[in-house]
């Protein structure tokens, strides 16, 4: 057994705790949140602010194809990680600091892989044809079978079927992360911010430090420098509309806005762009928040009934390359640049991460 400390209570922080915690180590997790709840302030986890989109063949588009394959791998790891999850007890376990938000009972995740849609306006098409031609393996869909699919789209649109995608609930996924590492006895310190994260020791902005066998740093943005990470701005919509009736996300090939709907449940669902190069934390703007769901509905008719349920902002984590970093050396592992791909890569990276050190056997060598 070794001693493990965390630096990032992230996607990626959790499901190293989580992993670790299972498989017989003594996990510490630092992180500068107050509590495991999300605050929807721009402050944070960036997961808790992600659509949870499952979608290594429309990513092909940027990521290519080294993060199509890890997709992938990772949407064959998610079903049996849920699954894993879906017993674990509500977090009873005392921080080392008092928090303001505790983390909410864990109910079931919701995992959905049924493809997903590219969808595109008839004047748009030129546009989506350029597109498609980076993401081999959409399937031409004709009127019928794209009413089929989901009857709730406008008509007139014209649709292409991504198979085998799918689609993850990131706020139920992150409080059943955090509950199952706590009932495998890791635990979580906030309201403690990392400075440094080294071989084997943690230094702490309050001038403390933590000493052990090994040291991870997934903190994201808070790992610069020396990492060349800039933020990039996501902006997404809650909506609450019952009965809305769309199954499956869909993306909406348009020559400026990349936008997303994916269905949280039977009355709720979600409306996001995909990437704003920007470090701006502040609120949504009018603009942005029109045009979104101004695209949306153009899409979904119904939403013009939707009520607003929370509009919200955060900045993810890239590289300049735009692709995922990992570092490993004795006492030192490192996880970062994840960027718009977090809910999509996070298994088959950590995976990889853990079993390059001998940290941990492959998740799906150890699962139900």
């Amino acid at each position: 057994m070794a001693a493990i400390a965390i630096a990032g209570a992230g996607l990626a922080g959790r499901l190293l705790a989580w992993t670790l915690s299972r498989a017989g180590h003594a996990v510490e997790v630092f992180d500068a949140s107050s509590g495991p709840a999300p605050a929807f302030d721009a402050q944070g986890a960036a997961a808790f602010s992600a659509a949870g989109m499952l979608s290594p063949l429309a990513e092909q588009e940027q990521g290519g194809a080294e993060i199509a394959a890890l997709g992938w791998r990772s949407l064959a790891l998610w079903p049996d990680i849920v699954a894993s999850l879906s017993g674990t007890a509500p977090d009873s376990t005392p921080v080392s600091r008092s928090s303001s938000r505790s983390s909410p009972a864990p109910g079931p995740v919701p995992l959905r892989i049924e493809g997903s849609l590219l969808l595109s306006h008839r004047a748009d098409l030129g546009a989506a044809e350029r597109a498609l031609r980076r993401m081999p393996g959409a399937e031409p869909l004709d009127m019928d079978a794209l009413r089929t699919l989901e009857p709730m789209l406008a008509p007139g649109l014209r649709g292409w079927l991504l198979p085998r995608e799918g689609l993850i609930a990131p706020v139920p996924a992150m409080a059943a992360l955090h509950a199952g590492a706590t009932a495998a006895a890791a635990r979580w310190h906030w309201s403690r911010p990392v400075d440094q994260v080294v071989p084997g020791a943690l230094h702490f902005a309050d001038g403390g430090h933590w000493h052990g066998d090994w040291a991870i740093d997934a903190r994201g943005l808070g790992a610069r420098p020396p990492q060349p990470l800039r933020g990039v701005r996501g902006e997404i919509v809650t909506l609450s509309l019952p009965g809305h009736g769309l199954r499956r996300p869909v993306r909406l090939l348009h020559p400026r806005h990349r936008v997303y709907l994916v269905p949280r449940s039977d009355a709720e669902i979600v409306v996001g762009a995909s990437e704003i190069e920007s470090e701006d934390r502040s609120p949504v703007s009018l603009r942005s928040a029109v045009e979104l769901m101004a695209a949306a509905q153009s899409v979904l008719p119904a939403l013009s009934e939707a009520r607003i349920v929370r509009l919200d902002r955060h900045l993810r984590p890239a590289l300049p390359d735009n692709l995922p970093f990992l570092h490993h050396e004795p006492g030192l592992l490192r996880i970062n640049g994840l960027y718009r791909h977090g809910w999509l890569l996070a298994p088959a990276l950590v995976e990889r991460l853990l079993d390059t050190a001998g940290l941990a056997a492959p998740f799906l060598e150890h699962s139900p």
